[in-house]
């Protein structure tokens, strides 16, 4: 018998902590968090939830800006289906579960757009889900469900792109809840192994999916777990043999990953990627925090037109983008404020350690984004965590202070305009697209015509080895070609000399007879990676390489006003 059997049987939801029936006809009020799983009324929103995320992430399936990263991922997980073993035979700096995640929904559904980007749409359900279940434990049903609404709206949407960034933060999501139940079911006698183990299983996968926020999350659990051990020793989280099954979970991704890359004689060269971004990743990309890579011509647009009311529609509609940066610094400060109530007993043990927790989470992945790239997009990445802490300000109840309680009217208003107006242009530009492109991969929907994927189409076969220079690899995928060097794309300043001695010595061979050249790229570098040293952009040695060696036969045109030189090598005549 668990010891709290009954206590679960009778949980009943009251607005953020527990009403208990007694048995007898009466009620007393435990201070426990909610139990959301306990009541078959929440279990059914979580499935309204999640369908309903479903069926408004679908409408954003087909659209692309052809932004530069998403292709990464996708030609990556193509080229393991042809038979190349990340790492040996082509370049990465992040961990490997991304490509051979992909490349196994590929093999059962078959390779096409479609398909990753089907995958991001049950992502967002499973985000809005954990999301509302996490809030409700502290917050009212109307609150949690704002959170999650909040995360269908924004979350995705705001950058609908197949990317490692994406699975890692559905891992990640899943770590914590189960951290979370794990907490939870500490007092029961016997203590459930499947919490313990699922923790330990879900974080490993989030490090092997994306190594930073892997690490930021052991980190942040870690200091949440070890907090709750001093704090409040009555809850023992490692009775039996829970931490041998935390441990076990930890480990099989792990063993599965180093057999696998030992058997393809590459744990080397794996090893040596995951710590390539250590030394070579940050110059580029460091930004300021909450950095959020608008160009001059951007802001000008945003701010500098349109009469005073449009101005001041268009700072609140994108005001989002510094509140949610926001958000994981006003968790650091919770989680000290949260250490020190639950040392002096001054709130409810469970509740401290809910937040402790939590917060101790969310304060490692804030680590994670400042030591990468701390800009508003890689917040957005986790939004469906930090979310969180909006829930949490304006449920108000565990929020201190006279002066919150007197702001937390506007607070409510001012988010619920705001985010509403953040999320519409993201579904408006997603419906209305008036370009529609055939590709080899299936049709895709874009802002502007794109000539680029027409004409490579009609000028080079299924399969050829091309290069897309320096910086756009959804083309390989898109138009079936693949990258005649070991690398997708090349960033200046971030890539190595001798990276680029490498690509040469492959254009040098005379096997690549095509080059798509990015005329346009060294226009996106002051906003997007304005920390790019000036020499990387004075003396481009591969880009001087390509236009001694090759002759443009036709200039073409990409969203976004991306101009792009379809190229062949000198000796050769335009097809």
């Amino acid at each position: 018998m668990r010891q709290n059997a009954g206590v679960e049987e009778g949980y009943r939801n009251s607005g953020g902590r527990q009403r208990l029936a007694d048995g007898s006809g009466g009620e007393t009020f435990v201070q426990e968090p909610v139990r959301p799983e306990l009541d078959a009324t929440e279990r059914a929103i979580s499935a309204a939830i999640f369908a309903v995320t479903l069926a408004y992430l679908w409408l954003f399936r087909r659209y692309t800006f052809l932004e530069p990263d998403e292709g990464i991922v996708l030609q990556g997980a193509q080229r393991i289906l042809r038979g190349d073993v990340l790492y040996q035979d082509f370049f990465s700096y992040f961990t490997p579960g991304s490509y051979y995640f992909l490349a196994l929904l590929f093999r059962v559904f078959g390779s096409s757009f479609l398909v990753g980007r089907t995958a991001l749409v049950f992502f967002g359900g499973i985000y809005s889900v954990i999301s509302y279940l996490l809030a409700r434990r502290v917050c009212s049903r109307g609150t949690a469900l704002w959170v999650a609404t909040v995360v269908a709206l924004i979350t995705i949407p705001y950058r609908f792109e197949v990317l490692h960034n994406w699975d890692s933060t559905l891992w990640c999501c899943l770590a914590v809840y189960s951290a979370v139940r794990w907490l939870e079911s500490s007092q029961l006698e016997p203590p459930p192994w499947k919490w313990a183990f699922a923790t330990g299983s879900f974080t490993s996968l989030t490090f092997l999916f994306e190594q930073s926020k892997g690490a930021g999350l052991i980190l942040g659990l870690g200091a949440g777990f070890v907090a709750i051990t001093v704090l409040d020793r009555r809850r023992s989280l490692w009775k039996g043999t829970q931490g041998f099954e935390v441990a076990a979970g930890m480990a099989w991704p792990f063993v599965v990953t180093l057999a696998y890359f030992g058997a393809q004689h590459s744990l080397s060269l794996m090893l040596a990627d995951w710590f390539w971004p250590l030394y070579h990743y940050t110059l580029a990309n460091r930004v300021p925090y909450g950095y959020q890579n608008w160009s001059e011509n951007a802001r000008h647009q945003l701010f500098g037109t349109g009469s005073i009311g449009v101005r001041l529609v268009t700072i609140v509609a994108v005001s989002p983008g510094f509140l949610v940066p926001a958000l994981p610094l006003i968790a650091v400060g919770l989680l000290a404020y949260w250490i020190v109530q639950t040392w002096r007993r001054c709130e409810p043990q469970a509740v401290g350690s809910y937040y402790v927790l939590i917060c101790a989470a969310l304060s490692g992945l804030l680590l994670s984004v400042v030591v990468g790239r701390a800009d508003v997009i890689h917040f957005m990445y986790l939004l469906p965590l930090f979310s969180l802490v909006l829930g949490w300000m304006i449920e108000g109840r565990d929020i201190p202070g006279r002066i919150f309680r007197a702001v937390r009217p506007f607070l409510i208003a001012y988010t619920a305009i705001a985010f509403l107006f953040f999320a519409m242009p993201l579904l408006l530009r997603a419906i209305n697209t008036p370009g529609k492109v055939q590709t080899r991969r299936g049709v895709i929907s874009t802002p502007e015509d794109d000539q680029v994927i027409p004409y490579v189409q009609a000028h080079v076969g299924a399969g050829e080895n091309i290069l897309v220079y320096p910086y756009l690899p959804l083309y390989y995928y898109l138009t079936d070609t693949f990258s005649a060097s070991r690398y997708e794309y090349f960033q200046p300043g971030m890539h190595t000399p001798q990276q680029a001695r490498e690509m040469i010595a492959e254009l040098s061979s005379g096997r690549v007879r095509v080059i798509l050249f990015e005329a346009s790229f060294w226009e996106k570098i002051p906003s997007a990676w304005p920390e790019t040293p000036l020499a990387a952009i004075a003396h481009d040695p591969v880009a001087d390489y390509i236009q001694g060696k090759y002759h443009a036969c036709q200039s073409l045109s990409s969203p976004g006003n991306g101009r792009f030189l379809f190229m062949v090598r000198k000796e050769l005549a335009c097809p």
